[in-house]
């Protein structure tokens, strides 16, 4: 047993000096702890060992990677089933091979070492070890993106995920009125972002009821507007919504429907905080996107603007196309969820590139109404 708790088994000495520095690594990650396994070119474990995600368990890492013949130059390749977090972000910085394995890939391969189902974090770290030693060219390194890009990947990624939580959050809260409130619906489908505007918003929040609504009177609903943010066009809105908020609908009873015009204030303020979300993190990747040096060439294909740019980008990175990863991207093995003409496309991005499952609401950056 070494210092370290690992259990280290040294294989036997080649003649070939090239075949005993072949090392590979596999991590089974998970939220407090993560195994360690590594294999030889000949698939015999020379390590295995948990380690702890704090800096001190990366320190082990480093020290057991090490011993087995890591250098700068010839860096051991680590396989880990996911391309987050703060020890593949502190791998990457070292300037290693990090390979990145989709889940489902790594359970085929699985198969391979076990007959039974049964759940092993160790086996899993072998198995990931030994991919990348028989299949290493089938699969993709993290590219070796600039700091920046990978800053706009963050962005892009959380103001996507944003527009995705706004669609769950509108489509609750147009269920829930179409329950007792349709006619606040039809008011506001004109709008190119339905009830998750900010006039839509604002007026749900001051007249949650049919009752409610009805009685706003045109100093309100002027008042409501400018507060949303119109700036034309007033006095034509102001009346167009008098109008129809007026209009007899098919009613609940009259406690039923105060109770339910409560239950629509609490999914509004569920769905006021990835509206705001969605503005703020756009601007932030917009700002960040500006700054980098390929921002005017991915902004000159057609159809792409800043957002947008600055989505292709994060799921492209800038890494040098001359580079190993760039040179070794290829398309994913597995299926696309992209249906018809769009499955066509989807081959030509990276594993697990979000860009070919993109509805045009999202890249659009607005809801549906």
């Amino acid at each position: 047993m070494s210092p370290h708790g690992c259990d280290q088994q040294h294989a036997p000495d080649r003649e070939d000096e090239h075949d005993t520095m072949t090392v590979t690594c596999g991590i089974d990650w998970a939220s407090d702890h993560h195994d360690v396994a590594l294999v030889d070119h000949e698939g015999t474990p020379l390590a295995r060992v948990r380690i702890t995600d704090d800096l001190d368990g990366l320190h082990q890492l480093l020290e057991l990677l090490t011993t087995h013949g890591d250098t700068a130059n010839t860096p051991v390749p680590v396989a880990i089933e996911t391309s987050r977090g703060l020890l593949v972000a502190c791998l990457r910085a070292t300037g290693r091979p990090i390979y990145a394995i989709n889940p489902m890939a790594a359970a085929r391969y699985r198969d391979r070492h076990a007959v039974t189902r049964k759940k092993s974090d160790h086996l899993d770290a072998m198995v990931l070890a030994n991919i990348l030693r028989t299949d290493r060219t089938a699969h993709r390194p993290l590219p070796d993106d600039s700091e920046l890009a990978q800053a706009i990947a963050v962005l892009a990624r959380a103001q996507q995920d944003a527009v995705w939580d706004r669609t769950q959050a509108g489509n609750k809260l147009r269920s829930h009125l179409r329950e007792y409130f349709p006619g606040f619906l039809a008011a506001f489908q004109h709008n190119r972002e339905g009830i998750s505007s900010n006039i839509a918003r604002t007026a749900l929040a001051a007249a949650p009821t049919p009752d409610q609504a009805a009685k706003l009177t045109r100093v309100q609903l002027r008042a409501l507007l400018k507060k949303a943010g119109r700036q034309r066009g007033i006095e034509a809105e102001v009346e167009r919504l008098r109008e129809a908020l007026r209009i007899p609908q098919m009613r609940q009873p009259h406690q039923v429907e105060q109770a339910m015009g409560r239950q629509a204030i609490a999914l509004l303020r569920q769905l006021d905080a990835p509206c705001i979300s969605v503005d703020d993190l756009a601007e932030a990747t917009v700002e960040s996107f500006d700054a980098h040096p390929d921002a005017e060439i991915s902004t000159s294909f057609p159809g792409l603007g800043t957002l947008t740019g600055a989505r292709v980008l994060a799921e492209i990175g800038d890494d040098d196309p001359d580079s190993p990863t760039r040179k070794a991207s290829k398309p994913s093995p597995e299926p696309r969820r992209s249906p018809g003409r769009l499955a066509e496309a989807s081959r030509s991005w990276p594993a697990g590139s979000r860009t070919s499952v993109w509805p045009r609401s999202a890249m659009s950056g607005r809801s549906p109404a």
